[in-house]
């Protein structure tokens, strides 16, 4: 569909902002049922010293907050990664009613990569879509994992903080 890679495409700048702080370039955008952008949102693990700041809970706040409604349930969330555990349960816990994804993860991925979590009979599970510019969401991730690589390689003690 030619509007999910428009919407894709809108996570992929918020994902390269994200990048640019040195966060995981990762970026989610949620529309509701007129296609209008209610949420959004990038990685911000590091900047707010937060396990929990992942691109789909910041975009899941901002549009619940948007809506006054903790149920989501007319909206699609577009997001550059395969959602990890939390993001997925995020996800349910928001009723949304479609998730489209890009890239797939496949060491923390809890919808197709590494468990199939709507695959349970929670009760509620949203349509889901992956693969949506899969090559630019994936291309971003990796240019960001050749950059930690090289930071690792120049400083090798900046990662333990001079802890051996």
């Amino acid at each position: 569909m030619l509007l999910d890679e428009e919407y894709m495409r809108k996570a992929l700048t918020l994902a390269e902002k994200a990048y640019a702080l040195g966060e995981a370039p990762v970026g989610a955008v949620i529309i509701d049922g007129s296609g209008e952008i209610v949420g959004d949102g990038f990685n911000l693990r590091e900047t707010n010293a937060s396990p929990l700041a992942h691109a789909e809970i910041i975009a899941i706040e901002k549009a619940a907050g948007l809506l006054k409604n903790r149920r989501l349930d007319l909206c699609t969330m577009y997001v550059t990664l395969e959602p990890c555990l939390m993001c997925a349960g995020a996800i349910m816990q928001a009723r949304l009613k479609r998730l489209v994804y890009g890239a797939f993860a496949a060491q923390t991925g809890a919808v197709t990569s590494v468990a199939a979590v709507y695959d349970f009979p929670f009760g509620y599970k949203p349509m889901v879509r992956g693969g949506i510019l899969e090559s630019e969401c994936s291309a971003l991730l990796s240019k960001f994992g050749e950059d930690l690589r090289s930071d690792i390689r120049e400083n090798p003690l900046e990662e333990t903080n001079g802890q051996v």
